[in-house]
């Protein structure tokens, strides 16, 4: 396993940077402002949070801020359910990213795992 030295070795960080991105990509036109703004938010939230709980130098402080942006995937993935409903996506479109978000959850819940040895 290689060695991760910065936020940006980790797995979780990047899979979360790409959830940032296709949720952007997905809402690119949509006008409902207020609904993007949240989902955008909360994909952001996982990333940063990840990222910021990584620089704390603590592994209490990291899995604190793993905790939260677990929580910030099921807001994703809640959200993508309106989304589909409102048809601001496509079904499949919508059931790809909550698999990216499931994975990303378990992925999270993985890391923090470890944390606990």
């Amino acid at each position: 396993m290689a060695k991760v030295e910065k936020f940006e070795d980790l797995k979780v960080w990047q899979e979360s940077r790409l959830l940032v991105r296709l949720v952007y990509e997905f809402l690119n036109t949509n006008k409902d402002y207020g609904f993007k703004d949240q989902i955008q938010r909360a994909s952001i939230s996982i990333m940063n949070n990840i990222a910021e709980g990584f620089e704390r130098n603590s592994d209490t402080e990291f899995k604190r801020f793993l905790d939260i942006a677990k929580a910030s995937c099921g807001e994703v993935r809640s959200m993508l359910y309106l989304a589909e409903d409102l048809k601001y996506i496509t079904v499949i479109e919508a059931e790809n990213l909550r698999n990216r978000c499931c994975f990303l959850s378990g992925s999270i819940s993985n890391l923090m795992k470890y944390l606990r040895k």
